[in-house]
């Protein structure tokens, strides 16, 4: 989901809020004594079902869990991103819904039944979904992004070359900093990090208050990972298992691209894609991760429709933006001998899970310019918009 997401859970394990920092004193006086003895568990996730007082929630990760909504149970509803629970407000288990988020403080039942819920803290799928708009506008209106060239963990600095430019990113004391899991292209996998784990050759996406020449950054949030970028052509496509194999140019050899259902994949038309070519080429490729302006569609319609920021002014987006705006590309689209540019995890060195696929890249790898496309940030998407970046 993003960095909404991600909030609910930082409630969590923040040990903000006393009900879940210590969940047994939140016990009311009421709950049986075995219950009152038990170390509570947290639990959090998605509601999927709801049966009368019995809750089935999805955790991030693992099976389905039902639970038991006690009699005295406290219910409260707080914002998605809260940091404390003092503007939580006390709602009933009939205003919960499927689609909700829910932190929980469970207890085993006394005779080994569906475990019992003593606190719920809940964030409304609608609020939820909001928030995850309101972020995604704000990566794409301040998001910049790039291959990491330099770390400066005593200055907090990062330089990162976006095509043919570097720009710095000066990271704060109150600077978000979270890293992709290693074999996960879920935004909402990614983990709280820290400047040192930055490395050169990692790609980054940094979104902040800009220096008039762009040039600088002075990051809210930053996430980073190591990832694969593979050029090469379609050697045979496996619709029933997802995956597509490429022959790298670089190593010569086949990698199995598997296609998830958060992969993206694009194909550029052939004029934006000789326009792409020529341009980083030449090195010419705009402001920092800039998609450039001759193309097709290069400044497109953003917040308020009209192709322009609310700011005023020509608005061409990096390139990640850029790429959205491509047609979409099926798996079963692709065929043997088409050429291929792939971001993935890093996987194997003979397997990989695509982040993102671009077809239609022939002019581009003809001109060798393969490398620059992939220092420009069209890799990690919107950064908080996905889940595709989700």
């Amino acid at each position: 989901m993003g960095s909404a997401k991600i909030a609910v859970s930082l409630i969590l394990f923040g040990g903000l809020g006393s009900a879940l920092a210590h969940p047994a004193s939140a016990a009311p006086a009421q709950e049986p004594a075995a219950q009152q003895q038990s170390s509570a568990s947290r639990l959090v996730g998605a509601v999927t079902a709801i049966d009368g007082k019995s809750l089935t929630v999805k955790p991030d990760s693992g099976a389905p869990t039902t639970v038991t909504i006690s009699d005295t149970a406290r219910i409260l509803q707080t914002a998605p991103g809260a940091k404390t629970l003092a503007g939580a407000t006390p709602i009933q288990l009939t205003d919960l819904a499927v689609g909700d988020r829910v932190l929980m403080a469970i207890h085993p039942s006394a005779d080994g039944s569906a475990p019992i819920a003593s606190t719920i803290i809940a964030v409304k799928q609608a609020a939820i979904a909001q928030e995850q708009k309101t972020e995604q506008a704000d990566w794409q209106h301040r998001g910049v992004g790039g291959i990491v060239k330099t770390v400066d963990a005593s200055a907090g600095t990062v330089t990162v070359a976006a095509g043919s430019r570097i720009l710095t990113v000066h990271v704060t004391p109150k600077t978000i900093v979270r890293r992709y899991d290693p074999e996960s292209i879920k935004f909402s996998d990614a983990r709280p990090s820290t400047l040192d784990q930055i490395h050169p050759g990692d790609q980054l996406r940094a979104r902040g208050d800009r220096s008039p020449d762009s040039s600088e950054v002075t990051a809210d949030e930053i996430i980073a990972g190591s990832f694969r970028n593979i050029a090469g052509l379609v050697v045979a496509t496996d619709a029933a298992g997802n995956t597509v194999t490429v022959n790298d140019l670089a190593t010569k050899k086949p990698v199995v691209i598997r296609i998830t259902a958060d992969s993206q994949m694009h194909k550029l038309p052939p004029t934006m894609a000789q326009t792409l070519a020529a341009r980083f080429k030449s090195g010419g490729s705009g402001r920092a991760g800039a998609a450039p302006q001759a193309a097709p569609a290069a400044a497109a319609p953003s917040e308020n429709g009209q192709g322009e920021h609310p700011g005023g002014g020509q608005r061409s987006g990096d390139l990640s933006q850029f790429l959205q705006r491509t047609p979409a590309l099926q798996l079963s689209e692709l065929h043997k001998g088409d050429a291929v540019m792939v971001v993935a995890t890093q996987g194997t060195p003979d397997a990989a899970t695509a982040v993102t696929l671009l077809a239609g890249v022939e002019p581009i790898l003809t001109a060798s310019a393969s490398q620059n496309m992939f220092s420009a940030s069209w890799n990690l998407g919107g950064g908080g918009g996905e889940e595709g970046t989700q």
